[in-house]
């Protein structure tokens, strides 16, 4: 079935996103009701009375993007994904920088509870990762409470907390060189990790060394943040081009595809922040994990 709505998105804006732009870009963040598939169990919060409240707080929309719809009618209802941060204390950030985050998903059609995570977002290349810290979960609101709007707030600075403490991967990434051996090592993992089928087969012509060629003179570092982006990049944004044979043996053209869909692209970086988590580890670093918990 051809999608019905193509997906909106300006979820790579480094700037305060107004309510006439979110109207425009992510219609479902204003949906006062539920869709009609849901109960009467189902507490229709919209998100803009939730996005109201935390500006008050301090937090402004920075980044949007609506999922895309299949069904007719379900539009106006369907995923969305908010980037959030907040401006009280304003800094003035330049290329290279890294920032903390919050990331809210949410939907009035059933196929998401309030979801908020902690997100670096990279001036460097405007890329997010999203990444769950250690044992911390996500922090989800349910469309069923009482208190969703209260819920949603208080969930929001925990996540900050969250994401503050995540800032501790560029700092001490950076500091970790990885060798060429090393490197190819957590680029073959990407690599399984973006393009093997569901038998674990990869077909794709795009190689592991494709996805360790930077794409700015500021990326060439060898440390495990720069690598980790660099990787990051090539895997969710695509456009790598590589020449492939088909079934019939014809030569063929192949260009990697971005992760366009909400879920998909988190369920990425989460799983790559995981992965170079680890290799800090096994570089000697303390993982993020352990740290959390000391914190806590």
């Amino acid at each position: 079935m051809r999608a019905i709505n193509a997906p909106r998105s300006r979820f790579d804006s480094n700037r305060v996103l107004v309510e006439d732009e979110l109207r425009s870009l992510v219609p479902s963040v204003f949906a006062t009701t539920a869709h009609e598939s849901r109960s009467a169990k189902f507490v229709p919060v919209p998100t803009i009375e939730i996005l109201r409240s935390l500006r008050n707080e301090g937090f402004e929309v920075v980044g949007a993007r609506q999922g895309l719809c299949r069904l007719p009618g379900k539009s106006a209802f369907t995923k969305h994904q908010l980037r959030l941060r907040q401006m009280n204390n304003v800094t003035a950030y330049k290329v290279g920088d890294t920032i903390a985050e919050v990331m809210l998903r949410n939907a009035n059609d059933g196929t998401a509870s309030y979801d908020l995570a902690a997100l670096l977002f990279r001036i460097a290349c405007l890329n997010g990762m999203a990444c769950t810290i250690g044992t911390i979960d996500d922090v989800r609101v349910r469309h069923n409470g009482k208190n969703v709007r209260d819920d949603v707030i208080d969930g929001t600075f925990t996540v900050v907390k969250q994401a503050q403490l995540a800032l501790a991967a560029p700092r001490e990434w950076s500091q970790i060189i990885l060798d060429r051996d090393e490197r190819k090592i957590l680029a073959e993992s990407v690599h399984q990790l973006r393009f093997a089928d569901a038998e674990g087969e990869i077909k794709t012509p795009i190689t592991v060394d494709m996805l360790l060629t930077p794409r700015r003179r500021e990326d060439t570092n060898p440390d495990l943040w720069t690598v980790t982006n660099v990787l990051q990049e090539h895997v969710v944004r695509g456009g790598d081009t590589a020449y492939g044979r088909d079934a019939n043996n014809r030569l063929r053209r192949v260009t990697s595809r971005s992760v366009n869909s909400i879920d998909g692209d988190v369920k990425l970086n989460r799983a790559l922040f995981a992965l170079a988590d680890k290799m800090a580890a096994l570089k000697g670093a303390k993982p993020l994990t352990a740290q959390v918990a000391m914190a806590a």
